[in-house]
């Protein structure tokens, strides 16, 4: 069963945040968003409060809509992201919002917005080597609001996630290609980029302008969420 929690009234605003970390990374916007939104924040198989699931992004997918609330603004960062393209292709959702995030997070012959597979594979092998002290060395690098720290440090001492989830999580970033998903899509979307992202770079902007969407890029890294200047 995977955790999720819901608070606020208002349209139906559901959050999947990414690799490695839990849903209260999400605190401090709903509590910015829960007068307007009625916001379900929900851990990802295997992180936070949720239970293991076998298999890959379909079967992740698949538990996750059994908790979607009709229609939803469906929000998704990073790895969220990706599970959050899946799952528009599968249900209605009234709104899509990629948040640092990309149908595809690898570069190949045929995609030339996302980072080397090699320099990720090194990236996640030394942040699993101790993922508590890597994830928290990461979100410094996003943020230098103290209180912001302590909590989000705080939050990925007490939920840490599986081994297995963080395996799973690592071959959908590395092996997933939703492109063609993501292009078959007629629904509304907003894409919010971090000018300094060294995952998704904001080079990206680009392609997502030629189909039209929506975009805001702030300056910020691959947590734009935690900047002052993010807006839904």
């Amino acid at each position: 069963m995977l955790y999720s929690a819901t608070i606020g009234s208002g349209k139906d605003l559901v959050l999947l945040h990414g690799w490695g970390f839990n849903a209260d990374l999400f605190n401090d916007l709903i509590e910015t968003y829960k007068d307007q939104y009625r916001i379900t924040k929900i851990d990802l198989p295997g992180h936070g409060r949720s239970d293991e699931v076998a298999g890959g992004i379909d079967e992740w997918c698949n538990e996750i809509i059994k908790i979607l609330p009709n229609n939803p603004i469906l929000l998704g960062w990073s790895l969220g992201g990706l599970l959050a393209i899946n799952i528009a292709h599968q249900v209605q959702i009234s709104k899509l919002i990629l948040v640092a995030s990309s149908p595809n997070f690898v570069q190949n012959d045929h995609w030339k917005f996302g980072i080397d597979a090699d320099n990720f594979k090194q990236f996640s092998d030394a942040l699993q080597l101790n993922l508590s002290k890597g994830l928290k060395r990461f979100v410094s690098l996003q943020t230098q609001d103290k209180s912001k720290l302590k909590v989000l440090n705080q939050s990925i001492d007490q939920f840490p996630a599986s081994t297995i989830a963080l395996n799973q999580g690592l071959e959908m970033l590395l092996s997933t290609d939703l492109t063609e998903k993501f292009l078959a899509l007629n629904i509304n979307m907003k894409i919010i980029l971090g000018r300094k992202d060294t995952l998704i770079p904001s080079a990206i902007s680009s392609w997502y302008e030629s189909q039209s969407i929506d975009i805001a890029i702030l300056d910020t890294g691959h947590l734009p969420f935690l900047n002052a200047g993010f807006e839904l």
